[in-house]
């Protein structure tokens, strides 16, 4: 695995949506959130970067978002800005179904080398692809 610390700030301001986990279903809520968060940027054409975010926080929190290309100000969307101060990086090419699998991994391997992991942890996923072995998701661990 090809995992980079790095040790300098990491800062995203993302328009999107939170919600609860419920059984732990991370995916399913998250892809309920996006889909809510993308009918709002659609419907006020508000230009972005075309990236779906994913942030899992603690209590089984999960947003999901997009960047804009400038701030907005309408009450739709929640706004929720992140630094990481250090950070574990890693970018996962393939199958999205693998992600679950490589973040666990990635935290596995932080933790032999007596890394603490904490939340949020961060999914970053590239423009889509009909190839499912060229999608590239980055993920990201706060560390400590």
């Amino acid at each position: 695995m090809n995992l980079e610390i790095i040790e300098k700030p990491f800062h995203l301001v993302l328009y999107g949506f939170s919600g609860t986990a419920q059984n732990e279903d991370y995916a399913g809520a998250a892809f309920k959130l996006m889909d809510k968060m993308w009918q709002i940027v659609k419907a006020n054409h508000l230009n972005n970067k075309g990236r779906n975010i994913w942030v899992y926080e603690p209590d089984k929190k999960v947003f999901a978002g997009v960047e804009l290309e400038k701030p907005y100000e309408g009450t739709d969307l929640e706004k929720k800005a992140i630094t990481l101060d250090q950070y574990a990086w890693y970018k996962h090419i393939g199958p999205y179904n693998l992600i679950k699998k490589a973040g666990l991994a990635m935290q596995e391997e932080l933790e032999k080398t007596g890394i603490e992991v904490r939340l949020p942890y961060i999914e970053i996923y590239g423009h889509w692809t009909n190839d499912e072995t060229k999608l590239e998701t980055e993920l990201l661990m706060a560390v400590k």
